[in-house]
């Protein structure tokens, strides 16, 4: 962890607008929509600031053309492949329609689509933030969406509200806005409860906030407040702070950032940061198994900075592989989360095990300490 580099009175802004927000009740692009988000942009880059518009929107920007083929009364299909032909006739059209936005203002959009790899391999990671510097240099303002055309798990639940989160962290953004159809995170359901109330500011996201945040999203769209609230927590330890707002409140982006009250919920940055792989290990990449671990790996995971090694492995669960993230636990619960180094069958085998036990010619880390991360 180390402190974040400061932009000094230029704000740097992510911008996340969903789909719900984004689209009219039978589910079509809404222009006006996408021209309101557009006029907000235009008003902070005129102040000098930087934005960064993360748009959902390709899926139901590529239904209506292809709805008398689909036949599906234009509800948006269920299956990969289908949501994966829709995205890429889709993209283009979202595209033409935030360029026709923008260009009102004389701003000039430039399509940037990314996948989960370009933030797990650091060259990748590297050239993506190169290609977002230079753009914002050149006064583009990026359009940045999920490769859906080509995605694999990522287009099931669409989470660009996560992405978004990890986009902040790769541009060292001062403020993500994730821009949805409510005021903010509110304190009940208001479909079911008419007190329910504005959250305005959140210091800490624990597991209490997180329930309340609990639910689905639209049926447009594939995201919720749950996923908006976990994006915040992920750039609260990039040292971004976010907002949840309205997509419809005037001026939404201003007042993000310049912090005015009432804007939506605020949360808070941590005074310290997660490097990127880490974020995604901790935040982004959803567990599939469990290590379970004795107390001495605890501590030497947790205050000695080591991998963990199968010496100190007392059990296994879930039937993961190489690669994949599980969640390292005590009886305590769980403390951590790294990506395992061999399968659920080799580490059980291993468990309790001395490195001299061990075949020589493959490597003894069931985690190593580059690919774990101790939770906040």
């Amino acid at each position: 962890m180390s402190d974040r580099p400061s932009h000094g009175s230029r704000v740097r802004i992510v911008a996340k607008i969903g789909t719900s927000s984004l689209t009219d009740e039978r589910g079509r692009i809404d222009e006006a929509a996408v021209a309101k988000l557009a006029a907000d942009v235009a008003t902070v880059a005129a102040a000098g600031h930087q934005v960064i518009v993360v748009s959902s929107g390709a899926i139901s920007a590529g239904l209506p053309p292809l709805a008398g083929i689909l036949g599906q009364d234009g509800r948006r299909p269920t299956d990969l492949p289908t949501l994966q032909a829709v995205a890429a006739v889709g993209q283009h059209r979202l595209m033409a329609t935030w360029d026709g936005a923008l260009s009102r203002h004389r701003l000039v959009p430039g399509q940037v689509l990314l996948a989960p790899l370009d933030f797990v391999h650091r060259q990748q990671y590297l050239h993506a933030r190169q290609t977002l510097e230079r753009l914002l240099d050149l006064g583009v303002v990026p359009i940045v969406n999920e490769n859906d055309a080509v995605a694999d798990d990522e287009i099931r639940f669409g989470d660009n509200d996560r992405l978004a989160a990890l986009v902040a962290h790769l541009v060292r953004a001062d403020v993500l806005v994730l821009l949805t159809d409510t005021p903010g995170l509110l304190t009940a359901d208001p479909r079911f409860d008419a007190t329910a109330s504005l959250i305005e500011e959140v210091r800490e996201v624990d597991a209490e906030l997180e329930l309340v945040a609990a639910g689905t999203g639209s049926e447009r769209g594939s995201g919720g407040m749950a996923s908006k609230l976990a994006a915040a927590k992920i750039a609260a330890w990039s040292g971004v702070r976010a907002v949840i707002a309205a997509a419809d409140r005037p001026g939404v982006l201003a007042d993000a950032v310049s912090d005015v009250a009432g804007v939506g919920t605020v949360v808070r940055p941590h005074d310290r940061w997660l490097p990127a792989r880490k974020l995604w290990i901790a935040f982004a990449v959803g567990a599939k198994g469990t290590v379970v671990v004795d107390d001495g790996a605890r501590a030497a995971l947790v205050s000695g900075g080591r991998s963990l090694l199968p010496a100190g492995v007392t059990g296994v669960t879930g039937a993961f592989v190489a690669g994949d993230a599980v969640e390292i636990a005590t009886a305590g619960g769980v403390f951590a989360k790294g990506l395992a180094r061999h399968g659920a069958a080799t580490i059980e085998r291993w468990a309790g095990r001395q490195s001299a036990d061990l075949p020589p010619d493959v490597d003894h880390e069931v985690i190593h300490r580059d690919d774990l991360v101790v939770l906040p």
